[in-house]
């Protein structure tokens, strides 16, 4: 039987006089890397922010690792990764994470920060101020900043905006360590071409489901070259 650390049924977010998710329901397994796929605009930001407590007005049912969306019991076992970098720019990259890790109450949070720096590649730059960061390194110390508590889940929204190519694949290498060390990993991306690096792929559009599959399943049902050509296939489905 497969265990779900997150758990959605009926979410309805309505934001600004529109209707953003009308009717969502999702599961995202335990331990694997599920991406939100979709164009700019889609909902799945708004999803993330729902399911990590931060989204105002939702109407539904939100279960994360078997407790509601943004219990105070989750804070230390969720790691949320906004678009925009979260760090302090007048910190250095050890102190913004130093500082998460004491929040979160980690034993030794200077070796804790540490660690979390150098999974995400940015030990050359442990004592940079994160405002003289350029943008990609910034995402990376938010990240390290996210990771420092050693998270049961880990919702990440377009992690790999910015980042070069070989920045991006390590990312993902370090997702799929994570997940496979039993982490659950939510992921947003607008790149179609990361969706072969996920176990699970959730195709949103307007804030609608449009599959939710394998990658492999997903372009055998839609006889699609790439998930690019699947989600067109299905968007084609739909409005036809």
């Amino acid at each position: 039987m497969m265990n779900y650390a997150i758990e959605i049924s009926g979410l309805r977010v309505v934001r600004g006089g529109r209707l953003v998710i009308p009717d969502l329901a999702l599961r995202v397994p335990t331990g694997q890397i599920v991406g939100l796929l979709g164009p700019s605009g889609g909902g799945k930001s708004t999803v993330m922010r729902a399911v990590v407590g931060v989204q105002r007005i939702v109407t539904g049912d939100i279960e994360v690792l078997g407790l509601p969306a943004g219990h105070a019991g989750l804070r230390s076992r969720v790691g949320y990764v906004t678009q925009s970098p979260s760090v302090y720019g007048d910190l250095t990259v050890s102190e913004n994470v130093g500082h998460f890790a004491r929040i979160l109450g980690v034993g030794d949070p200077s070796a804790a920060a540490a660690a979390a720096i150098e999974r995400v590649d940015l030990a050359s730059h442990a004592r940079s101020r994160t405002d003289a960061l350029s943008g990609g390194q910034r995402s990376r110390a938010s990240l390290a900043a996210a990771l420092v508590g050693d998270p049961e889940v880990l919702v990440l929204d377009e992690p790999t905006v910015g980042l070069d190519p070989v920045l991006r694949r390590d990312l993902w290498a370090l997702f799929r360590r994570l997940a496979d060390d039993g982490v659950t990993i939510l992921v947003s991306s607008h790149v179609m071409d990361e969706a072969s690096r996920c176990d699970r792929l959730v195709l949103l559009r307007e804030g609608e489901v449009l599959a939710d599959d394998t990658p492999a399943h997903l372009l055998e049902n839609t006889g699609a070259a790439d998930t690019e050509g699947a989600f067109l296939a299905l968007v084609e489905e739909v409005t036809a």
